[in-house]
């Protein structure tokens, strides 16, 4: 992260061998044994060999057509699900993409770039850029074929062969440019996988169309095969990775043996597939359901990946493991805990570059909803929500909701205070495996839809200098940082040592069940003697968050401290240690006092400041609701310089 001023956060710098060796002792041998393997088969010339341009022959003769791994429910009934706009929005989707427009990331409507300039190298030129560095993630979300579920949910709708045909036509120019192997859509097992699995959706929902010709359900066969070929030779990098790679490259070789069943090595990708799968929740998914990439929006990727997973082995006829599917059940009820049901949004938690597999739902990318109600359904067969729009994408995958089940008081998984219709999530994370984001007893407010303290997001991972993965650092969350450092040690853009590790130390409920105050504390700036330590208590409309530094030994050095809210990007009027905020329900009133120094008040916007003495930062001030989108926010600032012990306490005032 870039400096800023005394109280930026600072990327340490060791030397690279240093930094190696502390890596492997703490990310462990189950990280770095697979890697090492990977970068053994990649540096000897295995990959290349194994992955030969264009693919090795296919064995003749191959299945005339994939086999229809699934039908949705009845056109006539998803229709009424999604009402007059819900088709609109669906059928205007569709009609991009038959244009070739599509609205990656969720952001404005741009060019499907699905031919590559030639000449293409091997896929191995392309593994984490394009030969100019420019970012890849737009190519791959491009080539994900995410978008051309559209007009297969067109066609099924409507019957209208259009449709149809505009998807074979994609299909076609997307194969014809992209030799398997070749170029930066194979460069990537788990953009090959996901490819594999919105191909595999689409085609059940179009193999009774016409323009579905035996010659270009023939291709689909080849391609399908050619893309489960190159998964096997890099799931020890998914390995490494630990995350959302390791499930979707395995549901993406259990779908090849799935749709293609007759070929000569199905059995052998279910087999890693399913191996991969259920190694991936086993390892990934806690036991209270809190996900390894420490992500919302990753985590409900891998509950999409988990509707498929019951598609396939509903397919099969053999149902998920008791432990896999107990784990998978936590999963979504974590998820849940975390849904502001006035907007069906989670908070903004870690790394958020846009991912949505089987993007089926006509509601918007931030609705949470339609994922949390089918992975319920897929897992528990129950629906979790009451019946609502958010029920189309059950119904796309085959699925019928029923009447959602009374809730009940959960007392284990993420924090979650509430008082009326303002509730908040504080952050206190015990890590098992990487971080993705330095946010330890960050927290998140929210009040009638509106998230007042938000998590800024992402924005970009490999932009030039400051925003290559910048909104990653402590200093861009709802939380304090001292001497201008981050609570961890950050390696590299995506990796953070020394892990700071959170303890939770009270918590208290009302009558009712419902959590009404909370305390935790984190060692991340244990290298300096200090700990955080972080209240958190409501009572009506009152929200106080008490921030507390101590000594863990015998100290008086002073050091900068500074107190971080970002906040909507409302009317404003800040008078002394109170700032006001006009909001479409009412005015939010921050009050920020500290003992035993006043801390000193500034307001930032969109890298500028507005108001205080705070040198500006062009990182700060900004929100970033999905991956390459950012968009002003307030950021206030509460800085003082003072030795421990301090405390600095902000009051919440929210209207009745």
């Amino acid at each position: 992260m870039p400096q800023n001023g005394k109280m930026a956060a600072r990327m340490v710098r060791t030397p690279k061998l240093q930094t190696l060796v502390k890596a492997a002792r703490q990310l462990g041998p189950a990280a770095v044994l697979p890697y090492a393997g990977y970068q053994l088969r990649l540096r000897s010339g295995w990959l290349r060999r194994q992955t030969p341009p264009g693919g090795r022959p296919q064995p003749a003769p191959l299945p005339a057509a994939p086999q229809v791994l699934l039908q949705p429910a009845a056109a006539a009934q998803i229709r009424r699900s999604l009402g007059q706009d819900g088709q609109k929005r669906l059928l205007a989707d569709a009609q991009a993409a038959a244009k070739g427009r599509a609205r990656l990331f969720d952001g404005p409507e741009r060019p499907l770039k699905l031919t590559p300039k030639e000449p293409l190298g091997h896929w191995l030129r392309y593994h984490s850029h394009l030969p100019d560095g420019s970012d890849i993630k737009p190519v791959w979300e491009a080539g994900r074929f995410g978008w051309a579920t559209r007009l297969a949910q067109a066609y099924w709708l409507s019957g209208e062969e259009s449709h149809a045909e505009s998807f074979w036509r994609l299909f076609e120019r997307f194969n014809a440019a992209n030799p398997a192997n070749c170029g930066p859509h194979w460069s990537s097992a788990q953009e090959v996988a996901l490819r594999l699995i919105h191909w595999a959706y689409c085609y059940s929902l179009l193999a009774g169309a016409g323009a579905s010709t035996p010659d270009r359900q023939a291709a689909l066969v080849q391609a399908m095969a050619l893309h489960a070929e190159r998964i096997p030779s890099t799931l020890d990098y998914a390995r490494a990775q630990n995350n959302n790679h390791l499930l979707s490259e395995g549901l993406g070789l259990a779908t090849a043996a799935a749709a293609l069943p007759s070929h000569p090595q199905a059995g052998r990708w279910a087999q890693q597939g399913w191996a991969a799968f259920n190694e991936g929740i086993a390892r990934q998914v806690h036991a209270d359901g809190a996900y390894a990439q420490h992500s919302s929006n990753y985590q409900r990727l891998m509950l999409s990946l988990t509707c498929w997973a019951q598609i396939l082995a509903r397919h099969s006829g053999q149902p998920l493991s008791l432990a896999t599917s107990q784990r998978l059940a936590a999963a979504a009820g974590w998820l849940q805990t975390l849904l502001d049901e006035a907007s069906g949004q989670v908070p903004n938690l870690g790394p958020n570059d846009g991912a949505y597999v089987l993007p089926l739902s006509a509601l918007p990318f931030a609705d949470f909803r339609p994922v949390l109600q089918a992975a319920h359904l897929a897992i528990r067969g129950q629906a979790s929500l009451p019946r609502g729009a958010w029920n189309d994408l059950a119904l796309w995958l085959g699925w019928k909701p029923g009447q959602a089940p009374k809730p009940s008081s959960k007392t284990s998984g993420p924090l979650r205070l509430q008082s009326g219709r303002a509730w908040a999530y504080l952050r206190a994370a015990r890590f098992q495996e990487r971080p993705g984001h330095a946010d330890q007893l960050h927290l998140d407010l929210w009040w009638r839809g509106h998230n007042l303290a938000a998590d800024p997001g992402t924005y970009f991972y490999t932009a030039a200098v400051p925003w290559d993965n910048a909104l990653a650092g402590s200093a861009a969350h709802n939380t304090l940082t001292i001497d201008g450092r981050d609570q961890m040690t950050r390696a590299s853009r995506f990796l953070w040592l020394d892990w700071a590790q959170a303890e939770v130390l009270e918590q208290r409920r009302d009558r009712t069940g419902r959590l009404v105050s909370a305390a935790a504390q984190h060692d991340g700036y244990r290298s300096l003697g200090l700990r955080h330590r972080r209240s958190v208590q409501v009572r009506g409309s009152l929200w106080s968050v008490r921030d507390e530094v101590y000594s863990t030994h015998p100290a008086t050095k002073r050091y900068p401290m500074r107190l971080h809210w970002l906040l909507p990007d409302w009317p404003w009027e800040l008078q002394g240690n109170q700032l006001a905020l006009q909001g479409p329900d009412g005015t939010i009133l921050l009050a920020v006092s500290g003992e035993p120094l006043a801390p000193a008040l500034s307001l930032l916007r969109a890298g500028r400041r507005l108001a205080g003495k705070a040198q500006a930062a062009p990182t700060l001030g900004w929100y970033s609701p999905s991956y390459a989108s950012k968009r002003p926010a307030l950021a206030l600032l509460a800085d003082v310089e003072a030795a421990a012990p301090l405390t600095l306490t902000t009051q919440w005032t929210l209207p009745d």
